[in-house]
């Protein structure tokens, strides 16, 4: 153990880079896939098939699909088609989108949970279907997508580990590296669990206070159910 210890110590500046990239991949891709989940979310919830329709047959092939073989096909096979990206947009877009699809069904739902009732007096307050949305709708709604939105982007960061199956040099890869060169294999994946268990906490953390944030400013109870 105190080989393995020291090792780490020693290890700490590589370790520390490859936390720097799990955090990179976890924000961008974070941000990627809540644009595709509120394009989506909405383009779903559209009155014309046209629209409807292609919409919402690609977030069942998102979702329907592994994101090990999306992350796979952007990264092999997509050259072959003649696009090459670089390892870090594959993962970022292949993880956007297999996200982004979970999160769309969130924006879905949570819209349609707000009362008809608040729908119906912004259109009596004679506001453009943009202001109801923006001004009325989606106040009360980003509220109640929060705390999935929150287990969506623990889930996705403990995607992150597949990074290093496409050559980025993440947490799990420089944990294994130091794992090669210890021989230590129960310290060293007990290692890479306390820190993504820590940068969970710490996410988890601040979604929370997201919520309690937009609760108090929707004039609820941060306290209350």
């Amino acid at each position: 153990m105190t080989g393995f210890f020291d090792e780490f110590v020693h290890a700490l500046p590589s370790v520390g880079e490859g936390v720097a990239v799990t955090l990179l991949a976890t924000t961008l891709s974070a941000a990627v896939a809540l644009s595709v989940a509120f394009a989506f979310g909405l383009l779903t919830r559209s009155t014309r098939l046209l629209v409807r329709g292609p919409s919402r047959f690609t977030v069942e092939f998102f979702r329907g699909t592994s994101l090990y073989v999306q992350l796979f096909w952007l990264f092999f096979a997509l050259p072959v088609l003649g696009f090459r990206l670089e390892p870090m947009a594959c993962a970022v877009v292949a993880f956007g989108l297999n996200f982004g699809a979970y999160g769309s069904e969130v924006v879905r739902g949570a819209l349609e949970a707000v009362p008809r009732t608040q729908w119906e007096a912004a259109v009596a307050l004679g506001m453009s279907p943009r202001q109801r949305m923006i001004r009325v709708v989606m106040p009360q709604a980003w509220v109640q997508m929060i705390p999935p939105f929150g287990n969506l982007l623990i889930q996705l960061l403990k995607a992150t580990p597949l990074l290093s199956l496409i050559t980025i040099a993440d947490l799990t890869f420089e944990m294994d590296q130091l794992r090669s060169l210890t021989g230590s294999t129960a310290q060293a994946y007990l290692a890479v669990l306390v820190i993504y268990y820590t940068i969970a906490a710490v996410l988890n953390s601040f979604m929370k206070a997201a919520e309690s944030a937009a609760k108090t400013r929707l004039g609820q109870d941060p306290g209350g159910s």
